[in-house]
């Protein structure tokens, strides 16, 4: 594909095959999504699809060692298996040399689903190169190899060429008379009329090969467009470089007096093509953040096999697997330490700078590095299902998806080239019929117009930025689901904070014990009974009342009859004792009097506690208070995100004047307090509807309804919640400082976006008409066909290169503009979006 008119094309192509019920392609990644019912079709009828509309899908063919196979039956056997997995084209397998020959879809197929298959039907897949290359990076490499080759080729002879007829035509070198040719060869006393001016012939000879082989790719794309009734970039190039190589050996051919204009047919080709060379080059940098994420994984792994260390590749983990880690080592495999305690820098997964201690039954992520001690891990996730699987599975699909916006600029693609040919046609016979200057400038003005359109940036302009965007999230630890989350993101105005575990540390511990006068029971006692009805309880806060109580060394009985008020306490029977814990509007709902201790829950709650009355058979016993101190990077997080112009909300079923006293400390002035879970996405409704393009900020389990429901759902996570399918975007980094980071990057991404199509927009605006000869009137000047090229070559450079400069944009808090701070680029309207 080269522009926007193919990735049309590609898309219809695709629609048509039955089964199909959405396709998705973009010119960036060169990738199509396609969603299929798998009965009706499969990849090889896609791929047909694809193919019959002149394009090609990207596959990938590694050769594996078998191990097992004894007959024919076997061959067949592996072959059957490789084939079921999803995404392998062809397998062919080899009995003499043991050898399995796999043609594949490289984005689809894993090395550990090939060998997981062959394993399941009795066979060992073994690698014979490296698990871990990048196939679509190494088809990309074939590309720019192809497109080095034909620019030498272009430069060699082009450059030459255009050198030598300037000279020629400014009377610096002097023509080469075919009659002076002859005498040379001592054919003397022959004569020849000026037209068997050698020059001329041999500026045919060295601009054939450079149209015809430089230009190969173009000639074949508007060949195929052209047998299908299409038109795209291909054939504005094809048709402008063959006009002047066409018209050119004419006048030769048929002693037309004209001048000829090869250099201008080689010069296209070779100009375009530096620029399509250095937009592929770009085109790779803009997946560099893939690229990135795959190489952090370490090729081999130390398995203990019969007590004794054996080193593997890594594709051959398989989950319950002993690994051994040394200092120093990068951790092969996601798992759990089994025995030995060190410190683990994941920074390359969450963006957390301060390395993370482990010991014995903590969770630990492949390809974070292990920094001090050694330690042993069980394997429990390996392959496609290890946490760095699924953040590159995430980047890719956000990588290959599609703004709102650029559905905008596929409509217009669809109709930009024929149009531009329309104008070329209607140049050219306004200037030949209705002016003097001649059919040769006539067809150089429609020559210009032909070359100078560039649908190729419009079709970058998005999907370019795109990729850098997720790419640079991913390294901050911000995964962004799709374009379209990108694009809400950027427009937010309000950022709803949940408080625990998100504001809060999410952690937190029994603080206060406060018995009331003619408590029946004393502090232990009662302690006792009150764990035992909170240990069946799933909240945070019976959590913490039960560790308080076990860290007193008290034991916890069994309670019966239990039951979960949400979003209020818990009550039950414990050893012959109805107890009831929770919040002081539960209590007095069920009649229990706390005049006695209004004073003091008041007291608790200003400063920042959560109290939790108890009574026990009816009769109030004591106050509990439970504190979550806020994480101590969460008023710099608030800080920042006021400072981006957002106004910042604190959501939370706890009372009122502990919500304040925790928003207090944050930076927050608003608090929505005492909301059940089941409210708060009716909550979120509410703001919206007040106008607010509304961000929700939680730990993506229990707010699940309220992410949802907001414009952008931001997760929590802590690197293993990669797929939480309520949010939008998912912070690997267990704090609040990624939400601010996430809307500046959102905001320099959709920037760019702007940028980018207002470039493309007012390129082509300004550029076809200068070319069609608009101040020739005025002013005697016009756009050659060279400078044309030229100008069209650097559009599309422009575009991608000034995407990448999303790489180097400071997602620093305090550098992060307020949108009314943020220069303003024009805008195209956005298409609704279905």
């Amino acid at each position: 594909m080269t522009c926007a008119s193919c990735v049309g094309r590609v898309e219809r192509n695709i629609k048509k095959v039955p089964g199909v019920e959405l396709a998705s392609v973009n010119l960036a990644t060169e990738d199509a999504t396609v969603e299929y019912d798998a009965a009706v079709a499969n990849p090889q009828t896609l791929i047909a699809a694809v193919e019959k509309g002149g394009y090609g899908v990207r596959t990938a063919e590694r050769t594996f060692g078998v191990s097992g196979m004894t007959c024919a039956s076997c061959v067949r056997r592996v072959e059957k298996a490789l084939t079921k997995v999803p995404g392998v084209l062809d397998a062919q397998v080899n009995l003499a040399t043991e050898e399995a020959s796999v043609t594949y879809l490289p984005n689809q197929v894993a090395v550990a689903d090939l060998q997981a298959a062959v394993a399941n039907a009795g066979y060992t897949l073994n690698e014979q190169d490296d698990a871990l290359a990048d196939e679509e990076a190494d088809a990309r490499s074939v590309e720019i190899a192809r497109k080095r080759r034909q620019l030498t080729v272009g430069v060699a002879l082009g450059l030459p060429l255009m050198i030598i007829s300037m000279l020629h035509d400014f009377g610096v070198i002097a023509p080469i008379w075919l009659g002076q040719a002859r005498e040379m060869a001592g054919m003397a006393g022959h004569s020849a009329p000026a037209f068997y001016n050698l020059w001329p012939w041999i500026f045919g000879a060295l601009a054939t090969p450079v149209v015809f082989y430089s230009g190969a790719d173009f000639l074949r794309g508007a060949w195929i467009n052209l047998k299908h009734g299409s038109a795209t970039m291909d054939t504005l190039i094809a048709l402008g470089s063959l006009t002047a190589y066409i018209f050119s050996w004419s006048v030769l051919l048929f002693k037309l007096p004209s001048h000829v204009y090869f250099e201008t047919a080689a010069m296209i080709i070779t100009l375009i093509l530096v620029g399509k060379f250095l937009e592929a080059r770009a085109k790779g940098e803009t997946s560099a953040a893939i690229r990135a994420l795959i190489n952090l994984q370490p090729p081999t792994a130390r398995v203990l096999r019969a007590g004794q260390e054996v080193e593997v590749p890594v594709a051959e983990v398989h989950a319950g697997d002993i690994l051994a880690v040394r200092p120093g080592e990068k951790i092969p495999v996601d798992g759990v330490v089994t025995t030995g305690r060190s410190a683990v820098d994941e920074s390359m997964l969450t963006g957390e700078p301060l390395p993370v201690s482990k010991q014995a039954g903590d969770p630990v992520f492949g390809a974070t590095l292990n920094t001090s001690g050694a330690f042993q891990l069980r394997a429990t996730r390996v392959g496609k299902d290890s946490a760095l699987a699924q953040i590159i599975a995430l980047v890719k699909a956000a990588q290959g998806s599609k703004a709102p916006v650029q559905k905008l600029v596929d409509r217009i693609s669809a109709v930009f080239v024929p149009v531009v040919i329309g104008i070329a046609l209607l140049t050219f016979a306004a200037w030949f019929w209705l002016s003097s200057v001649g059919f040769t400038q006539a067809l150089i003005f429609a020559v210009a117009v032909l070359v100078i359109a560039c649908p190729c940036a419009l079709g970058l302009a998005t999907p370019t930025a795109i990729m850098v965007g997720t790419g640079v999230g991913a390294a901050h630890g911000i995964l962004i689901k799709n374009a379209e989350s990108l694009e809400r993101a950027s427009s937010l105005t309000t950022v709803v904070l949940d408080k625990t575990g998100t504001i809060t540390a999410g952690k937190p511990t029994l603080t206060d014990v406060r018995l009331v006068p003619g408590a029946t029971l004393d502090e232990p006692a009662l302690l006792a009974l009150v764990a035992g009805v909170e240990a069946s309880s799933e909240h945070p806060l019976g959590a913490a009342i039960v560790a308080g109580v076990r860290e007193r060394g008290i034991s916890v009985p069994k309670a019966s009859d239990f039951n979960a008020i949400v979003g209020h306490g818990v009550e039950g029977q414990v050893e012959g004792h109805s107890v009831l814990v929770g919040s002081p509007r539960l209590l007095r709902e069920r009649g229990i009097d706390l005049t006695a201790v209004d004073a003091l829950i008041a007291e608790l709650q200003a400063s920042g506690r959560t109290a939790m009355p108890v009574a026990l058979d009816g009769a109030l016993q004591a106050v509990l208070a439970v504190a979550d101190p806020i994480k101590p990077s969460s008023a710099q997080a608030v800080a920042a995100l006021h400072k981006l112009g957002l106004h910042v909300v604190m959501l939370t079923g706890d009372n009122e004047r502990t919500a304040r006293a925790i928003a207090a400390e944050a930076g927050i002035s608003e608090v929505i307090a005492e909301v059940l879970p089941a409210d708060k996405s009716a909550t979120i409704a509410k703001l919206q509807q007040s106008g607010a393009v509304v961000a929700m900020v939680g730990d993506g389990i229990n707010d699940a309804p309220a992410l949802a429901q907001a414009d952008a759902g931001i997760a929590i996570g802590t690197g293993t919640d990669v797929a939480i399918e309520a949010s939008d975007v998912t912070l690997l980094r267990g704090d609040l400082q990624g939400v601010p980071q996430a809307v500046a990057l959102s905001r320099h991404t959709m920037a760019t976006i702007r940028w980018n199509l207002f470039w493309a927009f007012i390129y082509n605006v300004i550029g076809i008409p200068i070319a069609a000869g608009v101040l020739f009137p005025l002013t005697g000047w016009q756009l050659s066909p060279l400078i044309a090229a030229g100008a069209m070559a650097f559009s599309s450079v422009f575009v991608v290169t000034n995407s990448l400069r999303l790489r180097r944009a400071s997602l620093a808090q305090d550098q992060a503009a307020a949108p009314a701070e943020r220069p303003s680029a024009p805008k195209p309207s956005s298409a609704p979006t279905a």
